[in-house]
C-alpha cells in the first residue's frame, strides 16, 4: 500500500527560487501519512525559452536537489518532480525521484519532445523501471504519454506505478486524460498524473485535471483546474481482472523495438534503439 499525494499548483515560468520555495512548502506540509508526492513538469524551472535555458537549468547534484533531498529525509516522504537539467553541455527536461532512504534515486529524461521542447531540449534514450518499498515505479513525461510505446516500454520492465509529471496545456486536456487511462488499461499498472495549473508563457494556460487510474483504465480520482492536494492510497500489488481473466502484455504479437538493460534487482532501463 502507498499514499500518495498529487501536488497540482501553479508554477512561475523562468523562476526557480519562487518554484522551489512552492515545492519545499508543500513538501513540509503534506500529510503524516503521505509516502509520496507528485509534482508537475518542469516544476522547479517552470518551461524554458533559449535565453534563460542556461540560467534556470542545474545539473541533478545542484543546489534545488540537494534542497529537496534534506526536506524528503525530514518528512520521510518521496517526491517526484520535473526540472530543466544541464548535464555535459546537452539539457533535457528531467524528472528527478527523491526517496528517503537514499536521496536521489531515480531520474528519467523526456524522450518525446514537445513542440516548443524542440530546440531547447535535448531527447532522453531511455525507459527506467526502479524499485521503491517493494513497487516497481516508471516515468512518463507529458507528451510521452500521447504514444504506446513509451508506457509498454515500462510494462516491460515491470512497471506496476506508473508516474507522469505534466504540463499540458489547453485545449489538450482530454487527449492526456485519455491517453492516461488507456496507457494504465494497456499495461495493467496503476497510473498517476500531475499537471500543472495557471498561465505559463506565451499565455498558455494550463489545464489542471490531474488523476489516478486503476489497471483497469479507471479514474480514482480527478482534479479540477485550480491549485489543490489529492490524497489516495492505493495498492500496486492488488490483483487485477487483467492478471486472472486475459493479459494485454502475454497475449500480444507485437515486440516493441530495443533492448532491457538490468542494472540490478531494483533497477531496469529499456535503451531505444
Amino acid at each position: 500500500m502507498i499514499e500518495i499525494e498529487l501536488v497540482q499548483l501553479e508554477c512561475k515560468d523562468g523562476d526557480p527560487e519562487y518554484n522551489l520555495g512552492k515545492a519545499c512548502h508543500a513538501i513540509m506540509n503534506c500529510a503524516a501519512s503521505t509516502d509520496l508526492l507528485v509534482f508537475p513538469e518542469t516544476y522547479l524551472s517552470g518551461f524554458p525559452t533559449n535565453e534563460n535555458l542556461k540560467a534556470i537549468s542545474q545539473s541533478l547534484s545542484g543546489s534545488h536537489v540537494q534542497t529537496l533531498q534534506t526536506l524528503c529525509k525530514e518528512k520521510n516522504v518521496a517526491t517526484a518532480i520535473g526540472m530543466a537539467e544541464e548535464h555535459e553541455g546537452k539539457f533535457y527536461n528531467t524528472t528527478v525521484f527523491i526517496t528517503p532512504e537514499d536521496g536521489l534515486l531515480a531520474y528519467y529524461r523526456k524522450t518525446h519532445l514537445w513542440l516548443t521542447d524542440h530546440g531547447i531540449f535535448d531527447a532522453g534514450d531511455r525507459y527506467s523501471c526502479i524499485e521503491w518499498r517493494g513497487i516497481k515505479i516508471g516515468f512518463l513525461i507529458c507528451f510521452d504519454i500521447e504514444y504506446p510505446e513509451s508506457a509498454r516500454a515500462l510494462g516491460e520492465l515491470g512497471t506496476e506505478l506508473l508516474i507522469v509529471t505534466n504540463g499540458n496545456m489547453d485545449p489538450y486536456g482530454l487527449t492526456h486524460r485519455t491517453a492516461i487511462m488507456a496507457r494504465a488499461q494497456e499495461n495493467h499498472m496503476f497510473a498517476v498524473m500531475t499537471n500543472r495549473v495557471g498561465h505559463g508563457n506565451d499565455d498558455l494556460v494550463f489545464h489542471g485535471g490531474s488523476c489516478m487510474v486503476n489497471p483497469m483504465g479507471h479514474l480514482l480520482c480527478e482534479a479540477g483546474r485550480e491549485e489543490c492536494h489529492i490524497r489516495m492510497t492505493i495498492d500496486p500489488k492488488h490483483m487485477t481482472q487483467f492478471e486472472t481473466e486475459f493479459n494485454y502484455l502475454k497475449e500480444r504479437r507485437m515486440q516493441i523495438t530495443g533492448h532491457k538493460k538490468q542494472h540490478h534487482a531494483k533497477h531496469s532501463d529499456w535503451i531505444i534503439s
